[in-house]
């Protein structure tokens, strides 16, 4: 009887304690796999995904979705001609399991970030070697992998940046991401 109640007692403040109740509250961070279907309470920039299988290779982007909040995204909040990580927080990374082919270039399967440089007319989309880094504060040239350059087209008011994936006809992709009004993509080839 008595190693039943310094057991309890053991138990008792154990499980009261301040770190057992921060271990315990703990929570993992879920990830939006459409940031504008979901309620949009939040100010903060929702941790996302896109996922596709193609070819019978999955494709994954990881990125961190901000909202447009009545500000001015181009140019303002996004400055023309400078990188940015295409999202918000670490950088955009794009991974695939299969060597791809973007405009004639072959790139190896492997996990890459994806920064892009916006210009009024005509934006440069990065995939780039260095995929663990906060914003672009890292972010060097000479890691590029490939640039592409893309005219950007007007869309439908999209609140939350979002990326996309798209199977199109003979093994290609297509992957875009819309913010605000507008929509930049690029095309490539899964081998």
């Amino acid at each position: 009887m008595k190693i039943n109640k310094l057991l309890y007692s053991v138990l008792i403040i154990l499980f009261s304690s301040p770190s057992m109740v921060f271990s315990q509250q703990k929570k993992t961070e879920e990830v939006c796999y459409n940031p504008n279907l979901v309620k949009d309470t939040s100010k903060k920039s929702i941790k996302s995904m896109a996922f596709a299988i193609v070819n019978n290779d999955s494709i994954k982007i990881n990125y961190h979705s901000p909202g447009v909040r009545n500000r001015i995204i181009w140019g303002g909040l996004v400055p023309y001609n400078e990188v940015w990580v295409t999202g918000a927080h670490d950088a955009t990374t794009i991974e695939f399991n299969k060597t791809i082919v973007v405009e004639g270039k072959e790139i190896p399967s492997g996990k890459y970030a994806f920064f892009t440089i916006p210009g009024k007319k005509e934006w440069t989309l990065i995939i780039n070697k260095n995929w663990k880094q906060h914003l672009a504060t890292e972010y060097g040239e000479t890691e590029d992998v490939i640039r592409v350059k893309v005219k950007p087209k007007k869309n439908a008011p999209t609140e939350r940046l979002q990326y996309f994936i798209e199977e199109l006809k003979s093994n290609k992709v297509r992957i875009s991401v819309a913010w605000e009004k507008l929509l930049v993509g690029f095309e490539f080839q899964v081998k």
